[in-house]
């Protein structure tokens, strides 16, 4: 069984910083988990740990049920993947696929056997005799998983493998490893900072921020519902657009919420999504919307439209990406609840808040920037967080 288990696990280094707080995680026997996160969040320490590459400062690792904190990587029976490939520059393709076998003194016969078939699966056959200078950046990134398979691990660690390719390499490799994973059934912890990749590949998405797990869910739960601002911000591309706001509710019952210089109405479904929602009425909230929630509009006017000014365009082909300033005709006062955030709240959060609002439109329709036009709002897709970032609860 290769399950994994992180039991409260830290990693504080000697000058006192915490890279690592109280990580609580179970993986499955088989499964694919992707670590996802922006520079220093600590998807890479805990893959480390994992390798045995780092000292665990508190808590306990297990690789099945046996714990793990001390056992060297040798004992541990992992294979990692880098970065860089770490190939020996001197070896031949087959000699490097040989090395980790002549280090477990397997027979001849044996490390022959699980090269021509770890080289068959990864379409290294025809390269087996050359030097890893005359291979291209995919050819060598296949190398060194091919190193990580003849040796048949119980777990694959892959640390940021696809980072040195191109756009089209990556998408490539991407495919091959994740039919890979699901043919050998091998459990797999990949860590990267593109959410691309953690969204395409993974059974599920672990995203972690400043040390510590924000979510762990399948891929498409996370883009779904996300589990605050902070996930839902960094788990999409482009990035969901998040704002201040607040809730209102009207004498009749119906809920509204400020988006740009509009008060709209937020429908029945929306609100019946949430529990308790009466509680965040008049209070400062943030709100979030992807940009498929904006559409553009031929009429002037709209009861669920905002207007905004187009800052700039990135044309994709197959659509528009329309980056906008919403006209803000509210000014809020002092007293307005708005402006009464902690400031630890408001710190904490405004890394989270969208400078400017990204929509997609259709690239048949011409648009220049510095223009203002309207855009309808589709509050079905809209996503509610509470004023330190967590997401209100649903049912």
């Amino acid at each position: 069984m290769a399950a994994i288990k992180f039991q409260n696990v830290f990693k504080v280094y000697s000058n006192g910083y915490t890279a690592l707080k109280d990580l609580n995680l179970e993986i499955k026997d088989g499964e694919f988990l992707v670590f996802v996160g922006p520079s220093g969040c600590g998807k890479s320490t805990a893959l480390r740990l994992l390798a045995g590459l780092e000292e665990i400062s508190a808590g306990k690792l297990l690789i099945g049920d046996r714990v793990m904190n001390d056992k060297t990587p040798q004992q541990r029976n992992v294979a990692m993947v880098f970065q860089n490939y770490a190939l020996y520059p001197h070896m031949s393709v087959r000699q490097n696929l040989e090395f980790p076998l002549r280090m477990m003194q397997l027979p001849k016969h044996q490390r022959q056997a699980r090269i021509q078939e770890a080289a068959k699966q990864l379409g290294l056959l025809p390269l087996l005799d050359r030097k890893p200078k005359q291979l291209s950046g995919g050819q060598r990134q296949r190398v060194a998983m091919g190193r990580a398979i003849v040796r048949d691990p119980a777990v694959f660690l892959m640390d940021e493998p696809l980072s040195n390719l191109d756009a089209k390499m990556r998408s490539q490799i991407r495919t091959d490893i994740s039919t890979l994973q699901r043919q050998m059934g091998t459990t797999t912890v990949y860590v990267t900072h593109d959410q691309v990749e953690a969204m395409t590949m993974g059974d599920r998405v672990a995203v972690m921020r400043a040390g510590e797990l924000q979510q762990i869910a399948p891929p498409q739960h996370v883009y779904d519902h996300p589990a605050n601002a902070f996930v839902a911000g960094f788990m999409g591309s482009p990035a969901m657009n998040i704002f201040r706001t607040r809730l209102q509710k009207s004498e009749s019952g119906t809920f509204t919420i400020d988006v740009g210089d509009r008060s709209l109405v937020v429908p029945p479904a929306t609100v019946n999504r949430y529990k308790n929602l009466d509680h965040y009425c008049h209070q400062p909230l943030l709100a979030g919307l992807r940009p498929e929630a904006f559409f553009l509009l031929d009429a002037n006017t709209s009861d669920d439209c905002i207007q905004v000014e187009v800052i700039s365009l990135e044309a994709l082909g197959h659509e528009l990406l329309l980056y906008a300033k919403p006209l803000i005709a509210k000014v809020r006062s002092n007293d307005d609840p708005m402006t009464s955030m902690s400031n630890n709240s408001t710190n904490n959060l405004d890394e989270q808040i969208s400078s400017v609002l990204i929509a997609r439109v259709p690239s048949s329709r011409k648009i220049a920037p510095d223009t203002q036009l309207n855009l309808s709002v589709n509050l079905h897709l809209l996503h509610l967080f509470a004023d330190d970032g967590r997401a209100i609860e649903q049912f």
